[in-house]
């Protein structure tokens, strides 16, 4: 039976960044804590960083040596004990690549996203048809059983638009991955009413960087940014390399990806123009 993959949530961010701020107060090392405690510094990285839950008596101990009072300990002994509470994972989802799977859950918790792309649409807006075909297109050798997988992941993944406080997305699409005919025309003609119809919902916004808006941020790549509901939980930025996908969580980055979006939303077109161009293109293809 293959081993039960700890699998990210914003909840285990927030107690991982909150062992790492009541160490740095206390004044110790890794080193240090791992002698006076025989915790090994593997087990305290992966605790500090997110890559596992601690058990009770390791919190425990880690908390007694940190001089945690009584009250916090109790709320960070809470929190530790939701940090792996996955209410959105499915079987299949064992099957899919850690890092799809870590931001699935991300997505999953996130208040609101703001994503940016160049060559595709945006997972949340795509259909079932178009989704399959990007998805073969891009991934030309994996099996038709993987494909099938990632297709239902990402349909489900849209769910966070049922949800009693719906998912908030800014979307910003390149004119290029509109005028990319991905499958065939039909395909491409019933995405971009897609389009159309789910950017009218009041939790949507949707603008496009037409051709003539000439260079500008979103060249380098598309890019997501993740906010959480709880003010605790830091937000969060992703984006996909050549070389493979990246979270990034250093405050740095995420303002830089914040910077980028807001300039290209500056430069895009409303959400009206953005619409009645996506209509045209639609009309194009039929």
């Amino acid at each position: 039976m293959p081993t039960k993959r700890q699998l990210p949530t914003a909840r285990l961010r927030r107690l991982a960044r909150e062992m790492r701020r009541l160490r740095s107060e206390a004044g110790l090392t890794r080193e240090e804590i791992a002698a006076s405690t025989a915790i090994n510094q593997a087990t305290l990285y992966r605790l500090e960083y997110a890559k596992g839950r601690p058990q009770k008596r390791t919190l425990l101990t880690l908390l007694k040596e940190y001089g945690v009072e009584e009250s916090q300990r109790e709320a960070i002994l809470a929190l530790s004990s939701q940090a792996d509470e996955q209410g959105w994972l499915r079987p299949y989802h064992a099957d899919l690549p850690d890092e799809l799977v870590g931001y699935i859950s991300f997505e999953s918790e996130a208040r609101s996203v703001r994503n940016y792309e160049s060559l595709f649409i945006p997972g949340l807006l795509q259909t079932e048809d178009y989704a399959r075909a990007v998805i073969r297109g891009v991934l030309p050798t994996v099996t038709a059983m993987e494909v099938e997988q990632r297709v239902q992941a990402r349909i489900e993944r849209q769910s966070v638009f049922e949800k009693d406080q719906p998912l908030e997305l800014w979307a910003i699409v390149d004119e290029a991955a509109l005028r990319r005919v991905v499958g065939n025309p039909k395909i491409m003609a019933e995405q971009l009413d897609h389009l159309v119809k789910v950017a009218a919902e009041p939790h949507v916004t949707l603008q496009v960087i037409p051709f003539g808006g000439g260079a500008h941020p979103g060249m380098l790549g598309g890019f997501v940014v993740m906010d959480f509901p709880d003010p605790d939980d830091p937000q969060l930025a992703y984006t996909e390399t050549a070389s493979g996908e990246l979270f990034l969580e250093a405050d740095e980055d995420i303002r830089r990806c914040g910077q980028s979006f807001d300039h290209l939303r500056a430069l895009a077109l409303s959400p009206g123009h953005s619409a009645s161009l996506i209509t045209s293109m639609a009309r194009e293809l039929v």
